[in-house]
């Protein structure tokens, strides 16, 4: 096998054509094996393949950095630059990341997981070279849709304004995991099937086989000329930022012919790079939105896999039935329609739903516009997304005490996605906000009741529930609950046990029939339950939850005691105060000590108990 041959860059560099061309199919076959067994991002990553391989033949990594926006894309990496005999643990715990990570390996120029990151990584990275009369290149390959996020399009502007020296590779596959929207993307699909593109494609690649280190002068002539030509119809002109483009990303042969001459090119350059998502896999090519980041599954017969009723899906039902019953609701995600459960919802209610892009900040301030209107706004996001938009919750959203609900979906760890994904801060930033309300539902009856509920309130409210399943509610059902009140579940004479949401289930099973040991529902987080609270002081006390100890719903609990004079042992058992890696839930939340044993052992120490 070639692949077995390249355990570097400079590897890849050695290869004769015949074994280049062999290697992407090889490359291909690797990322689909693993990914089957692992899951994965998996589409992404086959559509980047001779792109990943041109960058690699063309420049000189880790020397040369490489930055890859989201880093979801860079499978192809990885297995080219020393981590070959890794990529089987990729995502695994204690294996290599699904994203790209520094510590992990210098070929990885930044740790990301978040979308429309490079661009302002990467002016950084320039800035800093030329500062230190540095002579390296900066390359950021940006695509599936991160191109669309406020970020990447702030950075552009300070690109084009500094002119500093750096190429920009738009991987334009016209997908993120939900299909691409806004203006920018709709120029995007006009423009690849324009005669002139294929023409002007043809001709640049033209004069750029004329151009020579002798002959560099001729740059200045043809950039002037392109401008006359090309700014008409050169989305990135205002911008200041040279554009080439759009051109094949599975021509492995012409990107590397184009990246050699871009390279020596002065200034920012953009290259409009076309490529498949899932390609050289059917399945991933016919269906991206699935197979953009599948469970484990067969290589040979690939099927989609059930992975049960998620509260994902719980939420996009209840939400779907609730707007046949609420005409003002409306309901708005930064691109995670798939991941939200709200297909059916997009689906039956299209003109009630906004898909605003990988714009969380966006998304926030919509919802807190038509909340000004009258209208009921429900923004549908992750908690790890949540967090690049707090700061328009507090200023557009909570100032005013706007009547926003928000469907804080993957709260807690979230598994083989790790440290850029897991939604562990999310109490901590938001309960310090003034007006705004935090609950988390025990089952997906609570999360109806819930809903409902919360387009009944003045002000914003939070609902956060789990990446796990749950039990599916027959259509129709709306239960109610007392607003801000815990629930019993199980008496107990000696201690109890204050839970929510996943660590609920661990609390029960933890307390099983010991009548000294009861279990509350803390179902809801802002405001506290201050007279279930002060009926328990008389208890000994364990907080339990799938977030950071610190400033989290066992903190809160110690400051509301502090607060009404009383002193009851609480013991506080949550995430410690460092960034968790990747793993399978259970087994990170048996190692933060969250789980039903770790509950056990938390009691022992309390009680005469048999762990």
């Amino acid at each position: 096998m070639v692949l077995e041959k390249v355990n570097s860059p400079e590897d890849l560099k050695a290869l004769d054509w015949d074994e280049l061309m062999a290697l992407t199919e090889e490359i291909r076959s690797e990322i689909i094996r693993v990914t089957a067994q692992n899951g994965g991002h998996l589409a992404s990553s086959l559509g980047a393949v001779e792109l990943i391989l041109a960058l690699h033949r063309v420049f000189d990594s880790p020397k040369d950095k490489i930055l890859f926006d989201v880093g979801h894309q860079a499978y192809a990496h990885k297995l080219v630059t020393g981590r070959r005999h890794l990529f089987h643990t990729l995502r695994k715990e204690g294996g290599i990341s699904g994203f790209t990570k520094v510590s992990e390996s210098p070929h990885d120029a930044i740790t990301v997981g978040h979308a429309s990151t490079s661009l302002a990584n990467a002016l950084g990275m320039a800035i800093a070279r030329d500062l230190r009369g540095e002579d390296h290149h900066v390359v950021a390959v940006i695509g599936d849709g991160a191109l669309t996020g406020g970020m990447a399009l702030a950075a552009l502007n300070k690109i084009g304004e500094l002119k500093k020296r750096m190429l920009i590779i738009l991987n334009d596959n016209e997908m993120s995991i939900s299909e691409n929207v806004g203006g920018l993307n709709r120029y995007f699909k006009e423009l690849q099937i324009r005669k002139w593109v294929q023409d002007m494609e043809k001709l640049g690649r033209h004069i750029l086989e004329q151009i020579s280190p002798r002959l560099f002068s001729l740059v200045d002539r043809a950039k002037e000329a392109a401008k006359l030509v090309l700014h008409q119809e050169n989305p990135f002109y205002a911008w200041g930022i040279r554009y080439v483009g759009p051109v094949d990303g599975h021509d492995l042969k012409g990107l590397i012919h184009l990246l050699e001459h871009l390279k020596e090119l002065e200034g920012p350059t953009m290259l409009h790079v076309v490529t498949t998502k899932g390609k050289g896999y059917k399945v991933a090519e016919a269906d991206p939105i699935y197979w953009h980041g599948p469970p484990g599954f067969n290589p040979e017969k690939p099927e989609k896999i059930s992975k049960g009723y998620s509260w994902s899906q719980a939420f996009g039902d209840a939400v779907t039935e609730l707007a046949h019953l609420e005409p003002g609701l409306f309901v708005i995600t930064p691109a995670m329609r798939e991941g939200s459960g709200l297909v059916r919802y997009a689906q039956e209610h299209p003109d009630r739903f906004l898909d605003v892009g990988i714009c969380e900040d966006v998304a926030v301030t919509t919802g807190a516009g038509m909340a000004l209107k009258g209208l009921k706004p429900i923004v549908a996001i992750y908690s790890t997304f949540l967090q690049r938009a707090y700061d328009q919750v507090i200023h557009d959203v909570a100032i005013e005490s706007l009547p926003v609900v928000f469907a804080v979906d993957r709260a807690g760890l979230v598994g083989a996605d790790g440290a850029t994904h897991h939604g562990v801060f999310d109490i901590a930033y938001l309960r310090t906000i003034p007006n705004v309300e935090i609950a988390a539902p025990k089952d997906a009856f609570e999360l109806r009741a819930m809903l409902r509920q919360a387009l009944t309130r003045p002000n914003p409210v939070f609902i956060r529930y789990a990446r796990d399943n749950v039990e599916r509610v027959p259509e129709g059902v709306w239960p109610e609950i007392p607003w801000g009140r815990w629930e019993v579940l199980k008496e107990g004479s000696e201690v109890y046990i204050l839970a929510f949401g996943k660590t609920l289930s661990y609390a029960l099973e933890a307390a099983g029939e010991d009548p000294r040991v009861g279990v509350v529902n803390a179902r809801f987080l802002k405001p506290l339950d201050l007279e279930a609270l002060r009926g328990l002081a008389r208890y000994r006390l364990i907080t339990v939850e799938d977030h950071q100890r610190m400033g989290g719903f066992g903190s809160a609990v110690l400051e509301a005691f502090n607060e009404m004079g009383l002193r009851p042992e609480v013991r506080v058992l949550g995430l410690p105060d460092r960034f968790i890696e990747h793993g399978a839930i259970p087994s990170l939340h048996r190692k933060a000590g969250i789980d039903a044993e770790g509950i056990r052992q938390a009691l022992a120490e309390i009680l005469v108990y048999e762990a």
